[in-house]
């Protein structure tokens, strides 16, 4: 991959000379998929002798067209409209994610929610708590569902009696796993948004975009509150 960027780069046609506009990633992500409507071109190829998929970077794809002097494809599904040939760019890295950063899934991930202005939702402000697995309401008011779990032997107004051992199931919600797991596809995604960022930052590949530097923060649950909207 780095050797096709590197022929890229040496290959790519130059822009109209305009200055070109500043974005981070994420911006540009948005930019290409919620204003720009792009959509992505999975790769589907299949090895048909040995049954197995193989995998192809679309970058690529744009290398070969920028050796032949041709430009990016775009529109095929904005009839009738036209979608920048920028963002065709960013929607075809972004199609082109490893599998070892989530392949396909990352990749529809990433274009979900950059078309809807969200980040992963990375479960801001959880903390487990414990809580009965199970209430009922009556006439008192909401309690904790008891169930049997022995029996003991008591003395009642001077009488030996058996009575029932009850216990009150409980569970911690949210689940500290479900923390946990939240919170690591939260840094899989800024991990994919890394790729992109890189991709995006060789030079000729887009003629009126620059994609800056920096990135989401890794770990906000780290000493700060979000600054941005979250989705599940």
């Amino acid at each position: 991959m780095k050797h096709e960027r590197k022929l890229h780069a040496q290959t790519a046609h130059a822009g109209s000379g305009r200055p070109r506009r500043a974005m981070s990633v994420q911006q540009a992500l948005e930019w290409a998929f919620r204003v720009e409507c792009a959509q992505l071109e999975l790769p589907t190829p299949t090895d048909v002798d040995q049954g197995q998929n193989i995998g192809f970077g679309l970058e690529y794809v744009l290398m070969q067209r920028a050796v032949l002097g041709c430009k990016v494809d775009g529109g095929q599904y904005k009839i009738g409209s036209y979608t920048h040939e920028d963002a065709e760019v960013i929607a075809a890295i972004v199609a082109g994610l490893p599998d070892s950063l989530g392949g396909k899934r990352m990749a529809i991930r990433v274009a979900e929610l950059a078309r809807a202005g969200l980040e992963p939702d990375w479960m801001p402000g959880a903390t487990p708590r414990c809580v009965p697995v199970e209430t009922k309401r009556n006439q008192h008011g909401e309690r904790a569902t008891t169930i049997v779990v022995g029996t003991e032997r008591v003395v009642s107004r001077g009488k030996w009696r058996t009575v029932d051992v009850l216990a009150c199931p409980v569970t911690y919600t949210p689940h500290p796993q479900q923390i946990e797991a939240a919170r690591r596809a939260y840094g899989d995604w800024v991990k994919a948004l890394a790729w992109v960022k890189d991709g995006l930052q060789v030079d000729g590949l887009m003629r009126e975009i620059e994609v800056a530097e920096g990135l989401p923060r890794e770990r906000p649950w780290v000493g700060g509150l979000p600054t941005r909207a979250t989705r599940s």
